[in-house]
């Protein structure tokens, strides 16, 4: 009987560090994804004004800086980045936590204080 515990404590700590080790490699994936986010942003603001200085230094004396050319690449790239904002930072960027909650919860209020 003795061996036969010592076989389920073995199991239950093989359980505990299996879910250690996943528990860890989920975090290191959300980590990286988000460490690659944050690469595309600093590529984002330094390629940009490195281009937006680019453009400003190279204007004639009649051409306008504010021009489409000008600011196409940061308004596209913008676009792409917040797109990837929205796949790392997922609806609770936009709505945060417990925002479905809280709305039905304060339609169901409204409805019984109508009935009442």
């Amino acid at each position: 009987m003795e061996n036969y515990n010592n076989i389920g404590e073995s199991n239950n700590n093989a359980q505990s560090n299996f879910n250690k080790e996943e528990a860890y490699l989920r975090a290191k994936k959300k980590f990286d994804k988000l460490k690659g986010f944050y690469w595309h942003l600093a590529a984002y603001v330094v390629v940009n004004i490195f281009l937006i200085i680019t453009v400003t230094t190279h204007l004639d004396g009649n051409e306008s800086f504010w021009r489409f050319e000008t600011f196409a690449t940061p308004i596209f790239w913008g676009i792409g980045l917040a797109f990837h904002a929205m796949g790392i930072f997922g609806p609770d960027l936009l709505f945060g936590k417990g925002w479905e909650d809280k709305k039905i919860n304060e339609y169901m209020d409204k409805d019984k204080r109508r009935w009442e």
